[in-house]
């Protein structure tokens, strides 16, 4: 039988998809405006009046930020950091989210609230700095990793997909002779593609995109900070600029074309930032959407 749609059908679906096309429109521009900027020539930029597409195309902000030596450094730190910091906390989250699966765990409850109530309690960033400081992780490296390598809503998806998953897994393994963590590496973590590609894109993206904790912490090691913190450090020069430029009669010219190239190529420096993460996320978004699902809705 064909079911015959009616003209109430037919408006309800097209006033949809104006709907969906002004969020598409609303969602796109920002990220439109700024390609448009980078790729604008910077002394036409102070006309303003750019939309979605550069008025005078060039790629000259992008050759000037691929010629600042401490932009590639940034960007080292920033994916090294996120490599290491992503499977450093899909594992050790893992493991805990493994462990904490277990029925027969000990005061597996107890171990739990305490990892709840730290979702809504926080320290206080001086309590934490006191604490990063007295760990002798200041100026290093790894206070990008070590923090962040246990997140309590990373381990309660994986432990609740953990839990969905049959247990006769882990029994047949364990006959065969193998150990804890040969069950959980060799047996577990093959079967958790979906829940694996969903936290690691989550930490991914947030490592990707930290630069608070470069700036806090590594304040007297510039060759640690990551893209995210040099890239704020640009624009917050870019503000002072325009700011001097204001407050100055003199040398107008001068100043308002350092503004607008400054802004072009922090546009430009925003540009080479997201696209790497734009990259990735197709080869993982069906997994996304499965692990998610898994990991939330089952319990």
């Amino acid at each position: 039988m064909v079911y015959k749609r009616s003209v109430f059908d037919r408006v309800i679906d097209s006033l949809l998809y104006v709907i969906l096309f002004l969020l598409a429109v609303i969602t796109l521009y920002p990220f439109l405006h700024v390609l448009a900027i980078s790729l604008n020539e910077a002394n036409d930029t102070m006309r303003g009046g750019i939309t979605f597409y550069p008025r005078i195309f060039t790629l000259d902000n992008y050759i000037t930020i691929l010629q600042n030596q401490d932009l590639y450094n940034a960007f080292y730190i920033t994916v090294l950091r996120t490599v290491v910091g992503t499977v450093g906390t899909v594992v050790v989250t893992g493991m805990m989210a493994f462990a904490m699966s277990k029925k027969h765990l000990k005061g597996r409850n107890v171990y739990m609230t305490i990892c709840v109530i730290t979702m809504y309690v926080n320290g206080g960033l001086i309590p934490t700095y006191m604490i990063i400081r007295s760990l002798s992780l200041l100026n290093t490296f790894w206070v990008y990793i070590l923090p962040n390598l246990v997140n309590v809503f990373y381990l309660i998806v994986m432990r609740t997909y953990f839990k969905s998953l049959p247990e006769s897994l882990e029994e047949s393994a364990r006959i065969d002779g193998a150990s804890t963590f040969g069950v959980f590496f060799k047996i577990i973590l093959p079967i958790s593609a979906p829940i694996i590609a969903t936290i690691a894109l989550f930490s991914g993206v947030m490592q990707w995109n930290s630069w608070f904790d470069a700036a806090i912490y590594n304040i007297r090691a510039p060759e640690l900070r990551p893209l995210q913190t040099v890239l704020n450090n640009l624009i917050n020069s870019s503000k002072a600029a325009e700011q001097i430029a204001q407050a100055g009669a003199g040398a107008a010219a001068l100043a308002r074309a350092k503004i607008i190239n400054s802004r072009s190529i922090t546009m430009a420096t925003m540009i080479a930032t997201i696209v790497p993460i734009i990259l990735v996320y197709p080869f993982v978004q069906k997994y996304f959407a499965q692990g998610m699902m898994i990991g939330s809705v089952k319990e």
